[in-house]
């Protein structure tokens, strides 16, 4: 018979593991960013990662870049777009379905990766864009920020989305988009070069938001 130590070594060795993170490096011409893919998100996670492995990011822009708000890249027009073009309209012919995962405390604070979409007029299901990504900046938020910021998502969700104690602690503490929780899917997390973000999101832009100067990703591949 099985003695109890026995029996609780036994039981260990059954247990489940937990599944690994995936890493994905971006190699961009301003550094090297590194982020993590959710586990919870296993369609946005499985479909960056075959887009990666098909190079499908290899010479894109960050398109759009906003300081305190936004870097954003996937647009497959930017690869040869020609100096002060229009970009953001460019992605795969199929969507991805929304994975909104508050519950798992996954939310837009600084440094998570969302995916873009179309507006709620011609996507009312809040689907992600296959392609299009956006690396989520931002500061610390007062209180009275917060408290706005709930009366956006109020009005967008007609109040079906509530930013918790713990929620508003990280915004106050790092910031981000609060006013984007539940209607954009969160799939990931930089675990390296916040620093070269930071430096992104201060370069020059146009009316557009597109940078003055190309700021390119080189390489976006699955860590070994």
């Amino acid at each position: 018979m099985l003695g109890l130590a026995a029996l609780a070594m036994a039981s260990v060795s059954c247990a489940p593991k937990a599944q690994e993170e995936t890493v994905m490096v971006v190699e961009t011409t301003m550094g090297t960013v590194e982020f993590k893919l959710y586990n919870e998100t296993p369609l946005h996670r499985d479909n960056f990662i075959k887009l990666a492995e098909e190079h499908y990011f290899d010479s894109l822009l960050f398109h759009r870049v906003i300081d305190n708000f936004v870097i954003q890249g996937g647009d497959p027009n930017s690869r040869y777009a020609e100096p002060g073009a229009m970009l953001g309209d460019g992605e795969p012919d199929y969507r991805v379905p929304a994975e909104f995962r508050l519950d798992k405390g996954i939310f837009h604070h600084k440094g998570t990766v969302n995916a873009a979409r179309e507006g709620d007029e011609s996507n009312p299901e809040r689907e992600s864009c296959a392609s299009q990504f956006c690396f989520m900046m931002g500061k610390p938020m007062t209180d009275e920020q917060l408290d706005r910021a709930q009366a956006r998502l109020d009005a967008a969700t007609g109040g079906a989305v509530k930013l918790t104690a713990e929620m508003r602690e990280v915004y106050k503490k790092i910031g981000g988009s609060p006013h984007l929780d539940g209607q954009y899917t969160v799939f990931g997390e930089v675990v390296s070069g916040m620093d070269v973000l930071e430096a992104i999101q201060k370069v020059p832009t146009d009316e557009n938001d597109r940078p003055v100067k190309d700021v390119r990703m080189l390489r976006v591949y699955r860590k070994k």
